[in-house]
């Protein structure tokens, strides 16, 4: 709780160390703010007053630059030292020697699970991977040029209605049911999205591969009695949704916990995040760098888009990040994951050029002091591209890791007693007191 204090001659102000002293020059009170895990709580502000009529000072921080919103943890970021851990766990080593529904068991969960845990949780989430044939006939009522996307988000939300007993949130049990239910089922409804934009009849799950090979089964398998997807491929896929798993608050999780915060069933919420996800600002920055290394076309052209981007006449997409200040660690993971997927398909004609142009920002001081590294999506739209996804598929891809993440999060506000229904402040800036001019008078 924040409280006035007196100050001594000397400035000093008594109390604990950890406080933060704040002199309202308007009416020269002087205030200490406890401080918490390096903030300020924004609700003690709300003491600093001019009389007892004010309502108090509130902070100003337009897309929430500098507010801490909740307590977690889930995932721990440090952007200046290129850090990315779940859990505690750095990235690298999960991205390395586990895999994608091991760390979805993590996100969930909070600790790695043993193998009989791991064992059950794959056999959970494998049968549930299949979604009603109602389903179907949803999907099938989307034009036949419908953004993948917009299916995914109108297909997530539309399991609310399946599951009914969803919004029973206080009950663990259902819970864990409605998490394994998410998890298995966005693979199926994002592979029926991309054969339905192909013309293709449905596939459905087999129960006999794993997670990610059943993904690539869903969405390739035509005439064959069984699919059996290349180990590389399917690897590469299981990595790169590792990297995509959770990122902290960035804008979809945020708008998961937002949502989520009216007590509404975790599929509503889910679905919200597949919105913001879909914004070209959040889930398609790859779709971004593929567009910039066909305009620049040759690697011959590069120093001379180097300089445009100096010149503030180009803009150099794929690097610089608003977390990270250095090389985004899952950055380097992707780029040897694709050197995998390129011994499958042969090489991206663009791989010269990004490599290129990396290589080259790199070494510039201009970028280097600006702490402008390759980010995630500079090379994941390029590892789509060459297994045959087109680029409005990048930010279902891009989804179907990060539900596990949304969901830990999910599970996480709600349990999170702190928590209260999302509901921010703002600074009005309109007209006040207008009298109504009837309409035949204006």
């Amino acid at each position: 709780m924040s409280t006035e204090t007196q100050t001594s001659g000397d400035g000093a102000v008594g109390g604990a160390a950890e406080t933060l002293t704040v002199t309202d020059n308007r009416t020269g009170r002087t205030y200490e703010l406890p401080i918490t895990d390096g903030t300020v709580r924004g609700i003690d502000l709300r003491s600093i007053k001019i009389d007892d009529d004010d309502f108090g000072l509130m902070s100003y921080d337009p897309a929430f630059m500098n507010t801490a919103s909740c307590r977690s943890a889930i995932t721990f970021i440090d952007g200046d030292k290129g850090i990315l851990e779940y859990r505690g766990y750095p990235i690298e080593q999960l991205a390395e020697q586990s895999t994608y529904l091991e760390v979805a068991y993590l996100l969930v969960n909070g600790e790695l699970p043993t193998q009989p845990q791991l064992d059950e949780w794959t056999h959970q989430i494998t049968i549930h991977t299949f979604v009603h044939e109602n389903v179907k006939s949803f999907m099938q009522g989307f034009r036949h040029d419908a953004h993948p996307m917009g299916m995914l988000l109108g297909s997530v939300g539309a399991l609310s209605t399946f599951y009914p007993d969803a919004n029973e949130i206080s009950d663990p049990d259902n819970r864990l049911a409605q998490t394994i239910r998410l998890i298995a089922k966005m693979p199926t409804l994002a592979a029926f999205a991309f054969r339905h934009g192909n013309g293709q009849p449905y596939v459905y799950p087999d129960n006999d591969l794993a997670y990610s090979g059943n993904f690539l089964n869903m969405m390739y398998k035509m005439t064959e009695l069984k699919y059996q997807p290349d180990p590389r491929l399917e690897r590469a896929l299981d990595i790169l949704f590792i990297l995509h798993a959770d990122h902290e608050q960035n804008c979809s999780t945020s708008a998961v916990r937002g949502v989520g915060s009216s007590r509404v069933d975790p599929y509503s919420a889910i679905a919200a995040g597949v919105g913001a996800l879909y914004g070209p600002l959040h889930g398609g920055a790859n779709e971004a760098v593929l567009r910039m290394l066909r305009r620049i076309g040759t690697t011959d052209n590069v120093p001379g888009f180097i300089e445009g981007v100096k010149a503030g006449d180009e803009r150099l997409m794929g690097f610089g990040h608003r977390v990270y200040k250095n090389y985004d660690p899952r950055a380097r993971i992707i780029k040897s994951a694709a050197d995998d997927v390129f011994e499958v398909t042969g090489k991206s004609a663009l791989l010269d050029i990004a490599t290129e142009l990396e290589k080259i920002a790199l070494e510039d001081d201009y970028f280097v002091s600006r702490k402008l590294y390759p980010n995630v999506d500079f090379y994941s739209g390029l590892i789509y591209e060459a297994m045959g996804l087109p680029v409005s598929m990048f930010p279902v891809m891009f989804a179907i890791g990060r539900t596990s993440g949304w969901i830990a999060q999910w599970l996480e506000m709600v349990g999170d007693k702190e928590q209260k229904i999302a509901r921010p402040r703002q600074i009005y800036t309109g007209g006040r007191e207008l009298d109504y001019v009837p309409i035949d008078r204006r």
